[in-house]
């Protein structure tokens, strides 16, 4: 099986509360964008708590909830806030939606998160389309053991050139993943930097791992909340997320908007 039977029980469940059988993108919202569900034109919402096998978050910024509806005339199924490793999920709930999109015969997943810059050529706002991913230690996977590739930069080309296509500056970059819920040390980040990574977060390595085992195409986007530990003076804290989020909520929304349009 290529996903859990709760993921069956689940789509049973949504598809008798307005849900339709097939979608064309699930997206995934992380802390501070969940604004987006608000673009979703004839929408539909439930709770997490609602739903069979469905656990709850616990991050602020994270509203925690599935919502359905169309964008750019594509019909979508949005979550409102993701589920972490270090909330004490197993990583096979951290990669719950890439599993429903799998379920509901999405042609691609676009993942988005709030992340801190490690490359001082950043700032606070950049969005980043995300060209690979770096990990440091070995997550447990949820699917079988046999090998399979993991290639971001097709996609992240064409999220480049959408973004181009609506004048709209983007950074790209790699995506530094930690397990978290620790902000990273000074020192970490420097080791981090001489390694190449551009931005660090708590999430989103997972669920592009299992979209890539999965034969779904999957677009990842950062958002940049704060610089990363030792970049800038001052004390990292998670209400800056919410700041960055509202000054960049327009263009992020327009830029899930066309990918869901043209990718």
């Amino acid at each position: 099986m290529e996903y859990p039977e709760y993921i069956e029980k689940a789509k049973e469940y949504l598809s008798t509360h307005n849900f339709p059988e097939t979608v064309d993108s699930v997206v995934i919202l992380g802390s501070g964008l969940g604004d987006f569900a608000s673009t979703i034109q004839e929408s539909d919402s439930i709770p997490y708590s609602d739903i069979p096998g469905f656990p709850e978050t616990s991050v602020q910024g994270h509203s925690g909830e599935l919502v359905t509806g169309t964008v750019a005339g594509k019909s979508i199924i949005a979550f409102s806030g993701r589920f972490h490793h270090y909330e004490g999920h197993e990583f096979q709930k951290t990669v719950l939606p890439v599993h429903l999109a799998k379920a509901f015969g999405a042609n691609k997943i676009i993942v988005s998160n709030a992340a801190g810059a490690i490359n001082t050529r950043f700032k606070v706002g950049d969005l980043m389309v995300i060209d690979d991913v770096f990990r440091f230690f070995n997550m447990v996977s949820p699917g079988p053991s046999e090998p399979f590739k993991y290639n971001l930069y097709p996609i992240a080309d064409k999220v480049r050139k959408i973004a181009a296509s609506i004048g709209l500056d983007v950074q790209r970059g790699t995506y530094l993943y930690m397990k978290g819920p620790n902000y990273e040390t000074k020192a970490e980040i420097r080791a981090f930097r001489r390694l190449g990574a551009d931005v660090v977060g708590m999430s989103t390595a997972p669920e592009l791992i299992e979209a890539s085992r999965l034969n779904i195409p999957a677009a990842a986007i950062s958002l940049v909340t704060n610089m990363a530990a030792g970049v800038l003076k001052g004390k990292l804290d998670h209400s800056e997320v919410k700041v960055a989020a509202e000054s960049r909520k327009e263009d992020f929304a327009r830029l899930v908007t066309e990918v869901i349009r043209k990718l």
